[in-house]
């Protein structure tokens, strides 16, 4: 990871909120700065998205929202979205999106973000076995795609995997189970469950609901929860 770098831009209106992105990026080893915009229409008129890794995009631009200039790109970079305002939070992961941040940006939640941007980056491109592991069930050994994974449900001594092609019976504790996953990836958000914070559709304070199933996210866990996809 230390030698990864992200060629990023990025989308604000505040000439003040603008430099301390600048800054933030510029000292950081793992980011190469490619441009900043001023506005949304700005960004959509020269492809903003174009040949970069990683956009930070304030939500509350003028002429054209944040959440409105997402759905106009073409390529598929990983985005940060940064706002004033906490409610946009739950708005923001209707989109695919790395982390969501609220300013005043804090230097140690920046640096959190960015190492989930290239946590992200480095899944998506490695070619060996951090793709995949392989898990014992019904006496043979099954591969599994990380991306693949819905959720992980605990059963008695054993754990479901909820899968895209299928579902697999391992036995395990959640607990040890928990431990091979990529911490970018995944998150327990109750007793009984893990999920693939890739595969949310939508979340309150108290339910986060994973390709049309709803699991209750429980009391003691909705901190990490809310930490994890950066709403903290």
């Amino acid at each position: 990871m230390d030698d990864l770098k992200l060629t990023s831009a990025i989308i604000e209106d505040s000439p003040v909120h603008c430099r301390e992105l600048v800054k933030l990026v510029e000292h950081h080893p793992n980011l190469s700065l490619k441009k900043t915009y001023r506005n949304g229409i700005e960004a959509k008129n020269s492809k903003a998205e174009e040949n970069v890794d990683l956009i930070f995009i304030t939500v509350e631009l003028p002429l054209i929202t944040g959440f409105d200039l997402i759905e106009t790109f073409k390529e598929s970079p990983q985005i940060i979205l940064v706002s004033s305002d906490p409610d946009h939070a739950f708005r923001a992961f209707d989109y695919t999106i790395t982390d969501y941040l609220l300013k005043p940006i804090l230097p140690s939640r920046f640096d959190k973000a960015v190492k989930k941007a290239l946590r992200n980056a480095e899944l998506s491109t490695n070619t060996n076995d951090e793709e995949h592991f392989f898990v014992k069930s019904n006496s043979r050994k099954v591969k599994v795609n990380y991306k693949d994974i819905k959720w992980i449900e605990a059963l008695g001594d054993y754990v479901k995997l909820v899968t895209e092609k299928s579902n697999h019976i391992v036995l395990s504790s959640m607990k040890a189970f928990e431990q091979k996953l990529p911490d970018a990836q995944f998150v327990r958000i109750h007793k009984s469950y893990i999920i693939n914070l890739q595969r949310i559709e939508k979340f309150n304070n108290t339910m986060v609901e994973v390709e049309g199933k709803k699991i209750t996210l429980s009391r003691s866990r909705r901190d990490s929860f809310m930490n994890a996809i950066g709403t903290s």
